[in-house]
């Protein structure tokens, strides 16, 4: 991309600002509604909910192996899910943001580190920069949180956009994608992530009091028993101190829609 194009999408996005409420500091986009938050005290904590469900792929993998994985983040927001990924889970770590604003501000009020041997930070279009060669079948855990200025709609949504997503994934990697469930669009994204990923990938959280519900598909399904998946969620709650035994109350496999 040209820097006289990089100048006019950067003109043309919203203006990013922060709030602090007591301990807590938000990230807005031009408007009030929050977009990323992160406690003042506990930076590289998760200190969202639905944020925390997105790291629900760590039920399917070893947390001894953790450090070894390559989590990607679209959308930075306030970059909880890339801090704690690279802070936390100590993992080789990527976000793809497309306004510069958020990066400076992140850099400046979020404690995101500087770009490092395990972790970069990418200015660019996420749809077009998941489709770089570089990173096909490299990512582990791929995380999508990409909403509009005032965190209406989702800005990325389309069949296409899962597959190329599914491509970037490892065999036993994960996408996790925050959707509203009280949305009439919910069960027409859900679809999509199904047509592409197969129905019996998908994974979801019920939603949040907010009306966020996480969805997660394997690039490979896997049917782990119940006992499996509470032994593995008491092991991340035990080193990521996640709230991962509560996460199965409300986390299951998503059931086929029935037939007309």
């Amino acid at each position: 991309m040209s820097k006289k194009k990089q100048l006019q999408n950067a003109a043309e996005l919203p203006e990013v600002s922060v709030s602090d409420d007591g301990d807590v500091r938000y990230l807005h986009l031009g408007t009030p509604w929050i977009q990323g938050s992160m406690k003042v005290d506990e930076p590289f904590d998760i200190e969202l909910e639905y944020v925390q469900r997105m790291m629900a792929w760590l039920l399917f993998v070893d947390p001894a192996g953790v450090g070894k994985r390559h989590a990607m983040q679209l959308g930075l927001g306030a970059g909880a899910i890339t801090k704690f990924c690279h802070k936390k889970l100590r993992t080789r770590t990527t976000a793809i943001e497309l306004n510069p604003q958020v990066i400076s501000i992140c850099r400046a009020w979020f404690k995101l580190p500087q770009d490092g041997p395990r972790l970069r930070v990418v200015l660019g279009d996420a749809a077009v920069e998941i489709r770089n060669p570089e990173w096909l079948g490299t990512v582990d855990a791929l995380a999508v949180d990409l909403y509009d200025h005032q965190a209406a709609a989702p800005v990325l949504d389309s069949a296409e956009f899962y597959a190329d997503c599914r491509q970037l994934l490892t065999d036993d990697g994960c996408l996790t994608v925050n959707l509203f469930g009280r949305m009439s669009s919910y069960e027409s994204s859900l679809q999509k992530l199904a047509d592409v990923f197969g129905e019996d990938a998908l994974w979801a959280f019920k939603p949040t009091r907010e009306g966020n519900t996480i969805v997660l598909a394997q690039r490979t399904p896997t049917a782990p028993k119940r006992a499996e998946l509470m032994e593995r969620a008491e092991q991340v709650q035990a080193r990521w101190d996640l709230p991962a035994t509560k996460w199965l109350r409300v986390f299951s496999r998503v059931q086929p829609a029935a037939k007309a």
